[in-house]
């Protein structure tokens, strides 16, 4: 009997990904124990947090970094460091940013329902740019320019959400940002592997940059990485931290928390509801070393065994046809033909609903497409998949 049973809960076969509404994937004996083993101390948060942020700076190339409880939170403290800097009296303001730098430019095609942890401080999304690409209508998109020109005395940060697609590219974006003396806030939660994104938007003119911790590097589900600017990550840590200590008594290492270029100490921040525990950062960091010591060959290699496993069990599937696509983490498709007995939604909620329950993924189900990823699969996930697909196949 599993954990999970003796509180009357199912656990589900997840082929869709380590998403958030699927609980994430699995945790790696090492990280684990690492967890069971930062439960039995008692630290510092600001030490734990200036330990964490040296790891963070050595695997991104960043000046500091901070553990966060997930992307959504690192963009919300993200973009409270932007609007704040430094000065207490702000911080203890938000998210009442009046007569504050609240402005936030964003191109418009990349708005999705994350940048409410932007909009949640209190800051003034700005759109710049019209999808053309997107609404067919051309092939253009937001330009560097159309950002330059949205810059006003009221803007605190430029927002790019990272994407295969996202134009324009973030070069030019910091370019224009930091040409007018803005910082720029990337949203890069889904965009690993590979490792060396953990560098690349940095590298390429980022000021700050969220990684999810619970998808791909395998960390515990409610963590995530802000990484960025020294001053940045120092405003972000303060509006994160429990500040309920004298000023006098508060102590926190230097190259971290700069004690001597704060005028006080603000109240808990607007990040205090982001609370990360001690066992989330211990674990997210040795998820971060395992992650980046291992080759993207490995990585594809296990990923490609799980799915051509798959699609051996799935041969002679009747009413679709399999695919299985490129790339370090491949998936399985299912296109189902017009004579399918069912559509590819109708499809993904059988599965869901049946015993033992199978969630796939449904974000290609209007095109008649039903994925099925690796990432969160076992060997013994394979054949229950295709014993739940096959029936609901045929007719």
């Amino acid at each position: 009997m599993s954990i999970y049973d003796r509180f009357g809960i199912r656990t589900i076969i997840n082929a869709k990904g380590p998403s958030t509404r699927l609980s994430g994937g699995f945790l790696d004996a090492d990280v684990a124990a690492a967890m069971t083993e930062a439960a039995t101390h008692c630290v510092d948060m600001a030490e734990l947090h200036a330990g964490a942020s040296k790891v963070i700076a050595e695997v991104t190339g960043a000046e500091a970094g901070l553990v966060t409880s997930g992307a959504a939170a690192g963009l919300l403290m993200g973009t409270a460091a932007c609007i704040t800097g430094l000065d207490p009296g702000k911080m203890a303001r938000l998210p009442d940013t009046r007569n504050m730098k609240n402005e936030v430019i964003m191109v418009r095609s990349q708005r999705n329902f994350y940048d409410h942890a932007v909009r949640a401080t209190g800051a003034r999304l700005i759109e710049v740019g019209l999808p053309d690409r997107y609404a067919g209508a051309g092939v253009r998109d937001a330009e560097a320019w159309e950002i330059s020109e949205a810059v006003t005395e009221r803007t605190a940060a430029v927002f790019y959400v990272a994407g295969g697609g996202s134009q324009p590219a973030l070069s030019e974006v910091a370019n224009a940002a930091h040409a007018a003396g803005v910082p720029v806030l990337v949203d890069a939660a889904g965009q690993l592997p590979p490792a060396s994104n953990l560098k690349r938007f940095l590298a390429e003119g980022a000021d700050l940059v969220a990684f999810s911790g619970g998808k791909a590097i395998g960390g515990p589900q409610g963590s995530g990485i802000l990484a960025g600017k020294r001053d940045l990550i120092m405003a972000a840590v303060l509006q994160h931290l429990d500040l309920d200590i004298y000023w006098e008594q508060f102590a926190p290492p230097k190259e971290y928390i700069d004690k001597d270029r704060l005028r006080g100490l603000p109240p808990h921040g607007i990040g205090r509801t982001c609370k990360v525990g001690k066992e989330t950062v211990i674990g997210l960091l040795v998820a971060l070393r395992k992650f980046t010591a291992e080759t993207e060959e490995n990585r594809s290699r296990r990923f490609r065994a799980l799915i051509q496993k798959l699609e051996m069990a799935l041969a002679g599937v009747d009413h679709a046809r399999v695919n299985v696509t490129a790339g370090t983490v491949p998936k399985l498709e299912l296109h189902l033909v017009k004579e399918s007995p069912r559509t590819a939604l109708e499809l993904c909620i059988e599965l869901e609903r049946g015993n033992p329950a199978v969630y796939a993924d449904p974000s290609r189900v209007r095109s008649g497409i039903v994925s099925f990823s690796p990432w969160c699969l076992r060997e013994e996930d394979i054949e229950k998949i295709a014993a739940r697909v096959k029936p609901l196949l045929r007719y």
